[in-house]
């Protein structure tokens, strides 16, 4: 799965699951650009992974929902790989708080919208013109996008939802540039988001419920997304692939 000089941008790549692919991109070759936005101790340990491993990457701070941030990704990559983008990664999301319906008002609901759908199209819409043919596009949607999410998660299942469509949508404006779009929907993998959000009892049940009998792994992911920005996976595009043990199945 050579992804050798190719560029490579990873949005909320500098923890979890963002750093799994951060760090697996660079293992096959890619030259990796680590958006972050809180933290920019992680994104520097991501980055200092990367190069002690033998790869090379640099970290860029910006939120992926301000127009003005997201550009600024794009030029600082260019600036410093080259003015070709090949691999973009849009790991950049959150579920922000649960809130049932009644609990929620119309700036939480547009804001999560905003967090994860949003986010996308401002990334895919500003990377494209920077993106020859072989270029190829990784969404992140969830589970949640397939069955609706867990209690409190009615935004982000909707949200998650879209960006499903989203990548279906693209994939055929951007196939016949030889751009291929494709996404990842996780279950229940174990990272600080689920350690935040979600109660230990919540994920031993779900853990025993799922075929496989355990949560899935940061890396795992990783080498899902690994492939699907290669060359290995060169007819598949609009495609959302599970990755959750089997709990849901499509």
């Amino acid at each position: 799965m050579s992804l050798e000089n190719k560029i490579a941008i990873v949005t909320g790549g500098s923890r979890d699951i963002g750093r799994a692919v951060s760090e697996g991109l660079a293992a096959q070759g890619a030259r990796v650009v680590v958006n972050y936005f809180n933290n920019a101790s992680e994104g520097e340990a991501t980055v200092a992974a990367i190069k002690s491993a033998g790869g090379e990457a640099i970290a860029v701070r910006g939120d992926m929902t301000r127009q003005a941030d997201v550009d600024n990704l794009v030029a600082e990559t260019r600036q410093r790989f080259g003015d070709t983008i090949d691999v973009l990664v849009n790991v950049a999301g959150g579920l922000v708080a649960r809130k049932t319906l009644a609990e929620m008002d119309e700036e939480f609901f547009e804001y999560v919208m905003k967090l994860n759908v949003t986010s996308t199209f401002l990334t895919v819409k500003a990377v494209v013109p920077h993106m020859g043919p072989g270029g190829t596009i990784v969404n992140f949607s969830s589970q949640a996008g397939r069955d609706g999410g867990g209690p409190g998660a009615i935004a982000y299942a909707a949200s998650k939802g879209a960006v499903m469509t989203l990548t279906r949508g693209l994939a055929k404006e951007l196939g016949p540039s030889n751009i291929r779009v494709n996404c990842v929907c996780p279950g229940m993998i174990s990272t600080t988001f689920h350690d935040t959000f979600t109660k230990d009892e919540v994920r031993a049940n779900v853990a025993a419920a799922t075929p496989l009998r355990r949560e899935g792994q940061a890396k795992e992911v990783a080498d899902l997304v690994v492939f699907l920005a290669s060359e290995n996976s060169g007819f598949m595009t609009g495609v959302n692939v599970d990755i959750n043990g089997g709990m849901v199945v499509s």
